[in-house]
């Protein structure tokens, strides 16, 4: 079982950048970021396809963030600029075990970002 760790969580200001890591303990593939804040569901945020290193994003994060990977590391960021107050949520990554697929298979614990205004 491939286990995903998100870090890079924090408490920033409105404007603000972060960036989160998730990292794999194995092979993974599709790899997708979403965040859910009190009370919501949770949304999807944006998603790296595997084969063709291409990225795509919700409309609320478009031009804000943006998502890339570290093969060598198994590692996918999710680096958040302009943060808004309204990015505030628990964010978490997600991923597939099979390289065709945009089913998550694993998921990680999430990390807090918390943006004050």
């Amino acid at each position: 079982q491939v286990q995903l760790v998100e870090s890079g969580g924090g408490l920033v200001q409105a404007g603000g950048s972060l960036r989160l890591s998730c990292t794999a303990s194995g092979r993974t593939f599709n790899t997708g970021w979403f965040r859910q804040a009190p009370g919501k569901e949770r949304e999807f945020v944006g998603v790296i396809i595997w084969s063709a290193g291409s990225t795509y994003y919700a409309d609320s994060v478009k031009g804000r963030f943006t998502i890339s990977r570290d093969n060598a590391k198994n590692t996918v960021y999710l680096q958040m600029n302009s943060l808004k107050p309204d990015d505030t949520a628990v964010y978490y990554c997600a991923a597939a075990a099979i390289p065709s697929r945009l089913v998550y298979d694993y998921w990680g614990q999430g990390t807090q970002v918390t943006v004050s205004s």
